[in-house]
């Protein structure tokens, strides 16, 4: 059996959808009036988590995709998630779900929006790692308050296992921690306006 180094695990541990479902469960544990009921707590780990980890799978046996490797593995995982965000925000609106809930939703949109944005359409590599930890991060403190500040370990040792492994810069992680931010504060104007 191969051993997989601590940077390889905190990345595994890490990944935005795995960090969705441990948001989604705390809130559900502390504030679970905000789901309306468990119904939406079972669908929101489906589209946050479920269907952007189905990527890593799929990758491997999709056609176009098992030969770009690491790569393809990276862009599909990005589509998956946007496309788990969308179909997301559709069963908030049908369900007509809690504010809160709506609130969780419309910032994972955002997020994974931006960051394809600067992936794909700006050419501006942004570590969507970082992001799937400073989201859920800022989320957590928008809705629990500052003692929620008890997840920031976790993202230095994203930072830390993303500089040793060499997948992303000091530019990138930080530009990936800033974007979520910047997603939650327009999901937060979005619903105040409408």
């Amino acid at each position: 059996m191969r051993k997989i180094s601590a940077e390889k695990a905190v990345r595994i541990i890490t990944l935005a959808p795995v960090m969705a479902f441990l948001t989604l469960s705390i809130l559900f544990g502390v504030r679970n009036g905000m789901f309306g009921g468990g119904a939406n707590y079972a669908a929101a780990v489906f589209f946050l988590t479920v269907l952007p980890l189905l990527a890593y799978p799929l990758q491997k046996v999709l056609p176009g995709w098992k030969e770009k490797g690491r790569s393809g593995q990276r862009s599909l995982a990005i589509l998956m998630a946007v496309a788990g965000y969308i179909a997301g925000i559709l069963y908030a609106v049908a369900a007509a779900v809690p504010e809160g809930m709506l609130l969780v939703y419309l910032a994972y949109l955002f997020s994974g929006c931006l960051i394809l944005l600067f992936n794909k359409g700006l050419k501006i590599k942004a570590s969507g790692h970082a992001c799937g930890v400073a989201g859920p991060l800022a989320l957590l403190v928008c809705l629990l308050g500052p003692a929620a500040l008890f997840g920031l370990p976790v993202l230095g040792a994203v930072y830390w296992a993303s500089l040793r492994m060499g997948r992303h810069t000091w530019k990138e992680l930080i530009l990936g921690s800033m974007l979520p931010i910047a997603a939650l504060l327009l999901a937060v104007l979005f619903l105040r306006l409408f």
